[in-house]
Formats: structure tokens, sequence, C-alpha cells
């Protein structure tokens, strides 16, 4: 029987001191990532936005929402991308009903 498919989205704020072209190759890397694993329905760039609270002192971040759609295992290895990662200095994945 085959994998049922579930739409997630994910919001990732990424550290502004990376610099734009080290957000850009590390967006992309998730990009990748996703569509390897399933199917990216829409990517938005949010922009450099002041952060409620300061993370890792600092007190802006990068955000980016990508809207996909992936077995339901995929999430957890994305999440766990996520922590790995340096630079990534939040990040949220929620199932779309």
């Amino acid at each position: 029987m085959p994998k049922t498919q579930a739409n997630y989205e994910t919001v990732m704020v990424l550290n502004t001191k990376l610099g734009e072209e080290n957000i850009t190759a590390l967006v992309e890397k998730f990009k990748t990532l996703i569509s390897n694993n399933g199917t990216i329905d829409s990517v938005e760039d949010w922009g450099k936005r002041r952060l409620a609270y300061p993370i890792e002192d600092e007190t802006e971040g990068y955000y980016f929402l990508i809207n996909f759609t992936a077995a339901p295992d995929f999430p957890a290895e994305l999440d766990r991308q996520y922590k790995i990662t340096d630079g990534i200095l939040r990040s949220l994945i929620v199932v779309k009903e």
C-alpha cells in the first residue's frame, strides 16, 4: 500500500548574520531536501523581521514559509535537519488541514 501524503507548512527563521548568499544557499538546501521527499506547493520569502524576543542574542531573523506535501514520516527528518543546521534560529512544521 502506498504511503499517504499530507500537507504541511514549515517556517524557518534564519540568522541574519549569515548574509544573503548563505541564507539563499540554506533555503535552497531545505527546498531540495523537501522536494526530494515530497512536493513543494509554495515558497514565501517573508524577509527580515524583528523577533518577538532575542534568540541567541539576535533581535532580527530572516523568515521563510514553505508549503509542501510529503509522507507523514518526513517532517521528523526535516525537523532533525533543522536542529543540526547552523544558522537556523527557529523552525516550525505544522500539518495543514
